[in-house]
């Protein structure tokens, strides 16, 4: 399988946060195509070990290929952040944005500038299709979708023309019946909260939050490190309110009181990193 090229975000301040141990135990919740497992192992000692997960399976297949040079210090492992069962880690990550490979690739189903099946799930073995979603779901249901996660303000005249459409056969099709109920009025494409917001509900993104977020300090132990990497409001707020809540009950330190953003640099050589926080904090006491 070919690996396309690949910016692991904010790397230098993960790397720095985690304060990585030649012999620890680290997780890298969101493999993705591996930048950061790759910059994590190569940091380890053959007594250390990195477990890299990822609910989607092409793009976990990928990190593999891209560290396979650190191939003895990892663990890969498939599945959501609600299967996490671990314990004693000096460390997590999770970054917890969309590659570009996911984007951009247009069978997957999350584009809306190239022809696919409207699928959007991130592990294809599991779940209701975004179409289905559409196709059979109420009307408001819809419209809540949009408001609620996507923060799209004409949700209801969007959900109406969706399903006055119905059925909803591809991607192209979805972002058609979007443009025409809601014409492009600036640079962001008229579709873009629209499938932002369908690919949360169908990949139950912010219930799977809040499960690594439960599970996080009971998994790192005493001195070990949690850094969070997100890309949209809700989710940065759900980390920002977690982290002061175990500042609160003295379960953990927050290392960076306000979330760190993307250097010049970076944005230069990465323009879809700019809407990144990064957030890191301490475990003082497991949970």
């Amino acid at each position: 399988m070919p690996s396309p090229s690949h910016f692991p975000v904010m790397l230098a301040e993960s790397l720095e946060y985690l304060a990585i141990k030649p012999e620890g135990t680290y997780l890298d919740c969101t493999a993705g195509l591996g930048g950061h497992t790759s910059a994590i192992a190569s940091r380890l000692t053959a007594g250390g070990k990195l477990i890299s997960n990822d609910r989607d399976a092409e793009s976990l297949e990928m990190a593999r290929v891209n560290s396979a040079e650190w191939a003895d210090r990892i663990e890969f492992q498939h599945g959501n952040f609600s299967e996490l069962r671990l314990s004693g880690l000096d460390g997590l990550i999770a970054d917890l944005g969309v590659s570009r490979y996911q984007l951009t690739s247009g069978p997957r189903g999350f584009s809306f500038q190239a022809e696919g099946e409207l699928d959007m799930r991130m592990d294809q073995s599991q779940g209701q299709t975004a179409a289905d979603l559409l196709n059979y779901s109420a009307e408001k249901a819809i419209a809540d979708w949009l408001y609620q996660l996507g923060e799209e303000r004409r949700a209801r005249k969007i959900a109406g023309a969706i399903v006055r459409a119905r059925p909803i056969r591809s991607t192209l099709h979805l972002a058609g019946v979007v443009e025409r109920a809601s014409p492009r009025t600036g640079p962001l494409h008229p579709a873009t909260r629209t499938f932002m917001a369908l690919r949360m509900v169908v990949n139950r993104e912010q219930q799977e939050l809040d499960a690594l977020l439960e599970r996080a300090p009971r998994m790192v132990k005493p001195g070990g490190r949690i850094v969070i990497i997100s890309f949209m409001s809700l989710e940065d707020r759900k980390v920002k309110e977690s982290f002061r809540e175990l500042a609160r009950t003295k379960h953990a330190l927050i290392l960076t009181k306000k979330p760190l953003t993307p250097g010049e640099q970076e944005l230069r050589d990465n323009p879809p990193s700019r809407s990144a926080k990064f957030r890191a904090a301490q475990v003082l006491e497991s949970k």
